[in-house]
């Protein structure tokens, strides 16, 4: 079968394939963890932003190509997890752009599209490093631009291109010496492969799409709690896409302001999605046709719910009424996973947290709606994880608000952070001191292997328990407490003071205690911390400083 052109509805067809096709396999991809640790997300992070874009694409009704990829660009951008997922995003942000007014796609189309994909995710990391998803998408683009007036059908182009990101995909152990030491390539690229793949399979007429049905149930729903109906000042939960519209987010938001309060209003590629607690869901929506085509309406009440699925955490209680309280200088919002981390931040005056962190990263949209629950001049972002910090970053940008991302990669930098901030300095003071005081905490980590591997001449089991710290495995052995006292030996030096181990919810205060008590013998001149922490998969968190 020979296809020189693709029309809108194969190239629906095509995102929603290769979206089903990573989703089929991102446990796969997830089990490429250079680290043999329980947080492997890298599959399912991809996945999940894939699923945003489907979802836009799903909920536009003009089916021309140029909507279709728009909707993919503006839905991935929204739902991009983790880094994989925000460099994925500005994969399709690139391919949208080659598509832009495009009646028909042909093989000068395609290799125009992956050749801006490509560039756009290279511009959009700081410091861009091959061996990853960016090399393997780079190589599948350079083959492309090769093909263009050799290769007249699509399948055939499509196939040749893929076979080059696989051959790249190959390589990124020779790239990346962690990879080689690890035994695997990298879990992005080969995310992308499933994605292409999946994409050429639909156009091939082998795919196997998800209902409509298996397809909702995929999503990850968040939850709103109201515990009293008394405390619910705007009952109606009100949720709109306005499509084709040339007014700007913050013209809108300053517009329906009036109407109530949670208001979430991010743009991009001439589409505004709202989100407001109102009690005039009819006047909102109406202020909203007047500037431009209304899909994904959802109103829901609240008083009668108690629940509903938008888009706040469903552990973090709504304590911000941007009517009724005074703007602050500062808002703090930090990621965390874990009851007794989160009471930790609670206690150093954070805003807003959002449950997350390891395997469960929030989406930008998850970072947006968190910016707009806090009414401070300047909001200050934790994101206590590396794997977040691309998402918070794309959240900034979507934000008209004056937003820092401080760039904490754990709990205990987020922590130390905190405690030196001042609110009397000014925004960049505070931001340097506090870029300053990161620098000069150790973070270690206690936790389990997930398989057997070598790494760095450390034979590891799986079960073993795992000391690691600064990116590396440090310790390994079959005893939580030798491992945590081993790690500590590597970790600690003569300009350190003070010890703290924040214990996760498979660990209770008396087994705490008692390492406490091995650590205070073991190293007689710090002082030790025990802290509940309850987060998951981790023993302990260490904090050394």
């Amino acid at each position: 079968m020979k296809i020189e052109y693709l029309d809108s509805t194969i190239t629906k067809k095509a995102f929603i394939n290769a979206a089903n096709k990573l989703d089929k396999n991102k446990e796969i991809v997830n089990e490429l963890n250079v680290f043999p640790v329980p947080d492997g997300d890298t599959g399912t992070n991809m996945s999940l932003t894939m699923q945003s874009a489907i979802k836009h694409i799903r909920n536009n009704d003009s089916n021309t190509i140029d909507q279709i990829a728009k909707s993919a660009s503006t839905g991935s951008l929204m739902g991009a997890r983790g880094n994989s997922g925000v460099i994925l995003s500005q994969l399709l942000r690139g391919f949208s752009k080659g598509l832009q007014g495009e009646e028909s796609i042909d093989v000068s189309v395609l290799a125009k599209s992956f050749k801006l994909a490509s560039e756009t995710a290279y511009k959009a990391v700081m410091k861009p490093i091959e061996g990853t998803i960016l090399t393997v998408a780079r190589e599948a683009s350079e083959r492309a631009q090769e093909l263009i007036g050799e290769e007249e059908d699509v399948i055939s182009f499509l196939e040749k291109v893929i076979v080059a990101g696989e051959d790249a995909l190959r390589r990124t152990p020779d790239m990346l010496d962690v990879l080689k030491k690890a035994g695997v390539v990298d879990a992005g690229g080969k995310g992308l492969i499933y994605i292409l793949k999946g994409a050429l399979e639909a156009i091939s007429g082998k795919q196997v799409e998800l209902s409509d049905e298996e397809f909702e149930r995929k999503e990850i729903q968040i939850h709103e709690s109201h515990d009293d109906n008394d405390e619910i000042v705007f009952g109606y939960c009100t949720e709109f896409i306005i499509k084709k519209t040339d007014i700007k987010a913050n013209e809108f938001r300053n517009y329906i302001s009036k109407y109530g309060d949670s208001m979430l209003v991010v743009g991009a590629d001439e589409m505004i999605k709202v989100h407001i607690h109102t009690n005039n869901p009819g006047e909102v929506l109406e202020e909203a046709l007047k500037n431009g085509e209304l899909i994904d309406i959802k109103i829901d009440n609240m008083r009668v719910q108690h629940q509903n699925r938008i888009i706040s955490d469903k552990d973090i209680e709504n304590e911000n009424n941007s009517k009724s309280k005074e703007s602050k200088k500062y808002s703090f919002i930090a990621i965390s996973m874990g009851k007794g981390i989160e009471n930790v931040f609670k206690d150093l005056n954070v805003d807003y947290i959002i449950s997350g962190g390891q395997t469960m990263n929030p989406s930008t949209e998850d970072i947006l709606s968190a910016i707009e629950k806090v009414d401070g001049k300047d909001v200050i972002i934790l994101p206590n994880n590396s794997n977040i910090i691309l998402a918070a970053n794309q959240a900034k940008d979507l934000s008209d608000r004056n937003i820092h991302v401080l760039p904490t990669k754990t709990v205990p930098q987020g922590i130390s952070a905190l405690l030196i901030f001042d609110e009397e300095l000014e925004v960049d003071e505070n931001i340097e001191s506090m870029n300053d005081t990161i620098k000069h905490v150790k973070t270690g980590q206690i936790t389990y292997a997930v398989r057997d591997t070598i790494i760095d001449d450390k034979e590891i089991k799986k079960d073993d328990i795992m000391g690691i710290s600064d990116g590396d495995i440090k310790t390994v052995g079959k005893d939580i407490d030798l491992v945590a006292i081993e790690l500590l030996k590597e970790m600690v030096n003569e300009d350190n003071d003070i010890i703290s181990l924040f214990y996760g919810d498979d660990i209770d205060e008396e087994q705490a205690n008692k390492l406490g008590e091995k650590l205070r013998n073991e190293f007689e001149d710090i002082e030790i911390e025990i802290i509940f922490g309850g987060q998951p998969l981790y023993y302990y968190l260490i904090s050394v400083e």
